[in-house]
């Protein structure tokens, strides 16, 4: 089953173009990563998928029901932690709970006490007093404490420490081990490498991938470092498949566009010292996906 189904959805602010059609299909019980650099069309996708927006063009759907026309009913089993989360000053996090459990009718209160002892956060310390991490902590929680079937979280690492990352990493495998679906945005892909199943790319509102990570592990270039043994070899021009970064002395530093095997037999016949091939870069491979003129979906 897909939990978010995307087709041809577009959206225009006047002249400005959002995103344009997009297609996506994120199934159930998945960590998927929704990536690319600010301004690419990840906030605006998701506001459309929370009917905070209304389509230009396409549609949306999740849980099988219209995203704007059945946006209420599927708020229900819905959290959602956006990227600019702002709470009341006078709040508490027990309030917060309270407040939201009324809203959603439904007692919150057992499964958010477990959440306040994994996250460290007390509950009766008011917003105005919290720091960064605090309030970007009782957003998750407040998001987390229906047990919802999709969880919908826009940079949500934003202000946690490495240690509450973790945390929070653990709690997303636990609830999509369970069967929840996380869509994941973000726009540095290390922080979703260890974390995502699969990971769709926009660029200037327009997939421009949608793989899963393995996949892209496969795509991305190796660095290579060569060692000369003598000044005038490490002088050669390089073969075509190793596109040479920088020389100095007697090294190159370089990125391999071909085949491992072809590096290692053209490395057996020269006059080399030492030779270090370091796995693929998916960080470095994301930064070239940006920087190309054109790219093809």
């Amino acid at each position: 089953m897909s939990v978010i189904v995307i087709e041809n959805l577009t959206k225009r602010y006047g002249q400005r173009v959002g995103i344009q059609d997009l297609n996506l299909c994120v199934p159930e019980g998945v960590i998927y990563g929704f990536l690319g650099p600010n301004g690419a069309g990840k906030s605006t996708t998701i506001r459309l998928l929370l009917a905070l927006l209304r389509p230009s063009g396409g549609r949306a759907r999740i849980f099988g029901r219209d995203c704007w026309r059945h946006g209420h009913v599927i708020k229900a089993d819905l959290g959602y932690v956006p990227g600019d989360l702002r709470l009341h000053s006078w709040m508490t996090a027990r309030r917060a709970l309270d407040l939201f459990g009324r809203v959603r009718r439904r007692d919150l209160r057992a499964y958010a006490d477990v959440l306040l002892a994994r996250f460290e956060l007390d509950p009766e310390v008011k917003v105005r007093r919290m720091s960064r991490g605090m309030r970007q902590k009782l957003g998750l929680i407040l998001a987390l404490a229906h047990r919802p079937r999709l969880l919908v979280l826009d940079e949500p690492t934003s202000g946690l420490d490495p240690l509450m990352q973790d945390q929070l990493y653990a709690h997303l495998r636990e609830r999509a081990a369970d069967g929840a679906t996380v869509f994941f945005s973000s726009h540095t892909l290390s922080e979703v490498e260890g974390l995502c199943d699969r990971v769709a790319v926009v660029r200037e509102g327009k997939l421009v991938a949608d793989e899963r990570l393995d996949d892209l592990r496969k795509k991305a270039a190796r660095e290579v470092t060569l060692r000369w043994r003598h000044p005038q070899s490490a002088d050669q021009q390089p073969p075509e498949f190793l596109t040479v970064r920088e020389r100095r002395g007697l090294e190159w530093r370089c990125t391999l566009t071909g085949p491992v095997m072809d590096l290692t037999r053209w490395a057996a016949t020269q006059p080399l010292e030492d030779i270090a091939i370091v796995p693929p870069d998916l960080e470095t491979f994301f930064r070239q996906f940006y920087q190309q003129d054109t790219l093809e979906p």
